[in-house]
């Protein structure tokens, strides 16, 4: 670990851990008030509160909205996901422009989840950019204006997998960070519920050698609506665990660390020089560690249950308990209705757009003792944690 990772580790630890206590009980599940859990048909302690304490769990998280019914991290996606049921909403991915302004899209290139390639204007903005160490050509949010990106639209992902998403092609442009928390006051009137959002700061490291720094960005615009302390409605997460410990320097908000494959390394680590891997990150010497920055962790699904050679899920890991043991939070990504996102057991034929077994595969991840979910289909996440917590 870097010098500076390791001051801000230190400097944090204390007032993180003090508002760790404050927001999680002692077993690292979320807190709820009953009114609302019994209408969502969530477990909570039955103490109520404010913050996070307001979730039930197992939280339903709308992964990029409701991306399973609509072209990801748009307002129609987002709207879609609240409209379903979602405890939260992930909006958005963020990632900058050219003149600084935070805007929501998966990734800095934008060639997959846009209409660029079809803007005659832009066709020399086409440019290969190694991107935490990964060759990419495409174009990318970095090298437009946000009055030029405003000028493109959203379109589906993976449209092999959702064909029908596909009719929605074209009729939102890209949201920027501004415009979501202004939306998530909207709603939250509209609604006449507290809206919460997940937002996460893309490829940090990456963005901070180009004099984009994001978590300063973040900051300021959560200062300038409000939400910028321990019981604002907004998480925090990266995949570089030096953004969240920046993060927990600047703000009060709860913080999340996600997790990619065991043997993966955070960015920041390897610019840092740092040898150590998600493997590292997921021992209870490393939870204790992020415990001291943040409240909770974001791993894949594969870190709470393998999967075995043929695709079937092995045995659970201990990591739902040895995080749970030092009081955080996990909320595992991503749970998708399609086969060819399910683990083999629960997969229905062999066509990538049908659905497979998606409840029994909701149902024995949250047997684990998961606090949460990410789902592209927060209605299918809704029914299934009702029907597990009913038995």
């Amino acid at each position: 670990m870097g010098s500076d990772q390791a001051n801000e580790k230190t400097q944090g630890t204390g007032r993180r851990a003090i508002l760790g206590a404050a927001v999680f009980g002692a077993s690292g599940a979320v807190l709820g008030l009953p009114g609302a859990a019994e209408a969502a048909g969530a477990r909570t302690s039955g103490r109520g509160g404010r913050g996070l304490k307001s979730l039930p769990v197992p939280t339903i998280i709308g992964h990029r909205g409701a991306s399973g019914y609509r072209p990801e991290h748009t307002f129609g996606s987002y709207e879609l996901a609240l409209d379903l049921g979602a405890d939260v909403v992930e909006a958005g991915d963020l990632v900058p422009t050219k003149d600084g302004h935070l805007v929501c899209r998966h990734e800095p290139e934008i060639g997959g989840t846009t209409d660029v390639a079809a803007h005659p204007e832009f066709a020399g903005r086409k440019t290969t950019k190694v991107v935490d160490g990964v060759s990419t050509t495409g174009w990318f949010t970095e090298d437009f204006t946000l009055a030029e990106l405003k000028t493109l639209r959203a379109v589906e992902r993976i449209p092999a997998n959702r064909p029908h998403n596909t009719l929605y092609d074209g009729r939102w442009e890209i949201p920027t960070f501004e415009e979501v928390l202004k939306w998530q006051d909207e709603q939250t009137r509209k609604r006449g519920k507290q809206v919460w959002i997940y937002p996460e700061t893309k490829h940090p490291t990456y963005f901070r050698k180009l004099g984009l720094g994001l978590e300063e960005r973040v900051t300021k615009l959560l200062r300038k609506y409000g939400k910028d302390g321990r019981n604002s409605p907004v998480i925090l997460q990266s995949f570089e665990p030096t953004s969240i410990q920046k993060l927990n320097q600047l703000v009060d908000n709860p913080l999340v660390v996600l997790l990619s494959t065991a043997d993966s390394r955070p960015y920041d680590f390897v610019e840092a020089g740092d040898p150590r891997t998600v493997a590292d990150l997921i021992t209870p010497k490393g939870l204790r560690e992020i415990a001291g920055y943040a409240q909770g962790i974001g791993p894949t699904l594969d870190l709470v249950i393998p999967k075995n050679a043929d695709g079937t899920l092995a045995k659970p890991t201990t990591l739902v308990s040895d995080a749970h043991r030092v009081g955080l939070v996990l909320h595992p990504y991503t749970m998708r209705n399609e086969n060819p996102f399910l683990p083999a057991e629960y997969r229905k034929g062999g066509a990538a757009d049908a659905y497979g077994d998606s409840f029994g595969a909701f149902r024995t991840y949250f047997a684990t003792g998961i606090d949460g979910v990410f789902t592209d289909n927060a209605d299918t996440g809704l029914l299934a944690r009702a029907d597990f917590l009913a038995g």
